[in-house]
């Protein structure tokens, strides 16, 4: 199993939005670029909005971001789509065979092993931001 595909697509709309700034990001627009149903994002934006990530008005087509590119980090999308519940990226296997030494030990040996890598990979998320994504997207583009 891998993350939820909500948070590339969260990172993608943000994206999107910042460098399309000066036109209007509607629904069909975005959807366009992910190459996906706009029901899809408008889904989407509906958890960014709440996680305070953009604006939108209702009637009103097209979104902005809520906040600064330096001041989005890609954990804010991380838990904005939530992807995981806290300390639940990695599924441990329920009921193993508690007569066997491997099986009464794994869950207890590998819970804190789990736990140790989502925070090192959440400490990743959060000291990259969306200005760091938008920055790279301009580069390749060659976009000032």
């Amino acid at each position: 199993m891998s993350i939820s595909s909500r948070f590339s697509v969260g990172i993608h709309i943000l994206a999107l939005i910042a460098i399309n700034k000066n036109e209007r990001s509607t629904s069909e627009f975005l959807a366009g670029s992910v190459n996906t149903n706009p029901a899809v994002i408008r889904k989407i934006m509906g958890m960014l909005k709440t996680a305070g990530l953009v604006n939108v008005q209702p009637g009103i087509a097209g979104a902005e971001l809520a906040k600064d590119l330096s001041a989005i980090t890609l954990f804010d999308v991380y838990k904005a789509v939530n992807v995981v519940q806290e300390k639940e990226l990695f599924s441990i296997h329920d009921n193993p065979n508690p007569e066997c030494p491997v099986g009464k030990n794994i869950q207890s040996t590998i819970e804190p092993l789990f736990i140790t890598a989502q925070s090192a990979m959440e400490r990743v998320l959060n000291s990259l931001t969306l200005e760091d994504v938008v920055k790279d997207i301009n580069d390749k583009e060659n976009i000032c």
